[in-house]
């Protein structure tokens, strides 16, 4: 499509990166979870009884190890003696240490360890931590399943969006950074997703089913254990604000690099035939650097996260250690309490290192989630509106009343412009680079919308009507063939899905394709991939025309369409056009003057307005720019005073 000083809108930019805040985000990712909250709930519940069958374990344990230590000092004890005699007696030989410590213990002097009791004790443990172990799993397998559906249904919604954003939207994105965003972004969201919910949610809880057990057994322990909170949460809080800029540059960067690669990849040729191949290696090593020093500093950043917890975990637990060991000499605790308390403390430090070891992750999935909301929040095409018309014919009359359109508000193109295309006629748009020949068919297939006046199809106003109905009555071939990765004749049928294959073998031959795919080994069953390997540029220009055909559309759309394909054939294709064109319009984008020599109106525009129309032969008695261009291609070389306009060359 074409515009005033540089053709097409602007493409290859990669749109700013806006970031949004780290909590909408993650909100925004939580409330696509929960819409399946029947199965959230569920899985709540399976975390909620396996943390707590979980923590109640080391408290159990406490008890055996108190079975234990109560037997071994029981043993050490006369036998026959009361507890309270054997304090008494301790004490009168001075140990008053031990005598406070056994005056806490519930133990009986002269018996030893009771293994049966201990061994029950064992089993229910084992009991616990299974149960616990199969609802964990339970809760891990439905969270897989609630969180690829999620992204499932994001990967869809990304899908059914990019069908609703507009032309201009793709004009100003660079193909490799969306490609990107709808695959890279929505992997690693997905990874996220998957490896941070069951792990924060288990480790939630932990923390809180820890902190409860804790102050259970003993109040004064716990406050040395709580003051890992704040610390830890400052110091992942820090950390996390220093490194999201990074992973977000991170991103942004591997869309750049994979649109560096894709066009490298796509256009090798080129890159080949110009000697560039030091440029673009050069370009692509500059960005491999920017992508290699985000990532880089991004994991190192995060990556302190987890030491710096596991270093207040060390310190938390020599500090419960020691007044653990005298609270327990002084008789305020049991053993087995104690034991247990210790285990809770490095149970509930773990939770906390884990929350801070997959932050590095939680941020870059959200930096991932923020650049695939960005398509979901682009601004989308005009709908279509509630109560369509349509065309009560096909005859193909087109109407052109006072339009006016501008990519930028700043920079006219087409104003005020004015055409009818009656059924039946061939209508030729010739002019300079940038007068804006593609943007007016790209006007008439509602690519974009005007900015004033009317397109009117058979009466009905274009903009009334939906656009599948409008491209449905119409066929275009563009310059720049494409092809899907299929065989030659699911190509074709791309035309009409339904067609038979009578069908599709009548429009190749009428565009001339049967010619070549007879000689194929496998005919019209040949597979080509998506670039069109296999058969050269004007076959695949030939393939495209024939799909056109198939379609037998109301209004035929060429631009440049037979600018790949020899002169012979494109005499050959004229001919079938002029059969198809009965009750059709055609229009007909050309540099090559031969090709419109026969239509029916000729159109010379100059920055978005028509300067002449009329047939070829009235154009060239008028002396005007037609004749100049004209004569600039079949008159040999002419200076500029003879050309006019410089816009007319045909460099």
């Amino acid at each position: 499509m074409t515009r005033p000083g540089g053709g097409a809108p602007p493409s290859g930019a990669v749109p700013g990166e806006k970031a949004r805040a780290f909590g909408p985000s993650v909100k925004r990712l939580v409330t696509l979870l929960s819409n399946r909250r029947g199965a959230l709930i569920l899985v709540l519940l399976c975390a909620v009884v396996a943390v707590i069958l979980n923590a109640v374990g080391p408290l159990i344990l406490g008890h055996a190890t108190d079975l234990i230590f109560n037997g071994v000092v029981g043993d050490r004890l006369p036998a026959g003696d009361t507890k309270d005699q054997a304090v008494t007696g301790l004490r009168q030989q001075g140990d008053n240490t031990f005598a406070d410590m056994v005056s806490s213990m519930d133990v009986t002097p002269g018996v030893g360890i009771d293994f049966d009791e201990v061994g029950r004790v064992l089993i229910f443990v084992l009991v616990l931590y299974a149960g616990s172990a199969v609802l964990s799993w339970l809760m891990g397998r439905l969270l897989n399943v609630i969180t690829q559906r999620t992204v499932r249904d994001m990967r869809a919604e990304v899908e059914n969006k990019i069908h609703r954003l507009p032309l201009s939207y793709f004009d100003g994105t660079q193909r490799g950074d969306l490609l990107s965003r709808v695959t890279n972004d929505l992997d690693n969201v997905s990874q996220s997703l998957q490896q941070t919910i069951a792990q924060l949610l288990n480790s939630v809880l932990t923390v809180i089913a820890i902190l409860v057990m804790m102050v259970y057994i003993s109040p004064l322990l716990s406050l040395i254990a709580i003051v890992t909170i704040p610390l830890a949460v400052v110091v992942t809080a820090q950390v996390a604000k220093r490194s999201k800029p990074h992973f977000l540059a991170q991103w942004s960067s591997t869309g750049r690099l994979n649109g560096q690669v894709e066009e490298a990849f796509t256009g090798h040729e080129v890159i080949k035939a110009f000697g560039m191949q030091a440029d673009v290696e050069a370009r692509f090593d500059e960005r491999n650097e920017k992508l290699y020093e985000s990532s880089w500093r991004a994991q190192f950043i995060s990556g302190i996260i987890m030491p710096a917890i596991m270093f207040l975990g060390n310190l938390n637990y020599v500090a419960v250690a020691v007044v653990g060991g005298l609270r327990v000499a002084s008789g305020s605790l049991s053993l087995g309490d104690v034991q247990a308390f210790i285990q809770y403390s490095r149970q509930f430090t773990q939770p906390l290192t884990q929350i801070g070891s997959m932050f590095n992750l939680m941020q870059s999935g959200v930096a991932s989630a923020e650049r695939i909301f960005d398509i979901l929040d682009a601004k989308e095409e005009v709908p279509d509106p509630h109560f369509p018309r349509s065309p009560e014919s096909n005859k193909g009359l087109i109407t052109f009343d006072d339009v006016s359109f501008r990519y930028h508000p700043d920079r006219p193109l087409i104003e005020q412009l004015s055409l009818v295309a009656k059924p039946g006629h061939m209508v030729a748009i010739v002019g300079p680079t940038g007068a804006g020949k593609t943007t007016l068919v790209n006007l008439i297939m509602r690519f974009y919308d005007l900015d004033s006046g009317t397109i009117s199809l058979d009466g009905v106003d274009t903009s009334t009507m939906t656009r599948d109905d409008l491209r449905e009555r119409t066929g275009m071939v563009l310059q720049d063939s494409w092809l899907f990765g299929g065989s030659i004749r699911d190509n074709i049928a791309y035309g009409d899905p339904e067609a038979d294959d009578e069908a599709i073998l009548e429009a190749a031959r009428i565009s001339h394709v049967d010619h070549f795919v007879r000689i194929l080994p496998n005919g019209y069953d040949t597979v080509i991939d998506e670039e069109g390997g296999g058969v050269s540029a004007g076959e695949k220009q030939l393939i495209t025309i024939a799909r056109a055909f198939l379609a037998k559309p109301t209004l035929l759309i060429l631009d440049e369409a037979t600018s790949s394909v020899d002169t012979r054939t494109e005499l050959l294709i004229q001919k079938a056009m002029t059969a198809l064109r009965t009750d059709r319009t055609s229009f007909v984008i050309a540099h090559r003057l031969s090709t419109v020599r026969d239509a029916d109106t000729i159109i010379v525009m100059e920055s978005g307005r028509i300067v002449e129309q009329g047939s070829h032969d009235e154009l060239l008695d008028n002396h005007g720019p037609y004749y100049r261009l004209y004569n600039s291609q079949f008159s040999g070389p002419m200076d500029s005073d003879e050309l006019g306009d410089p816009e007319f060359s045909t460099s």
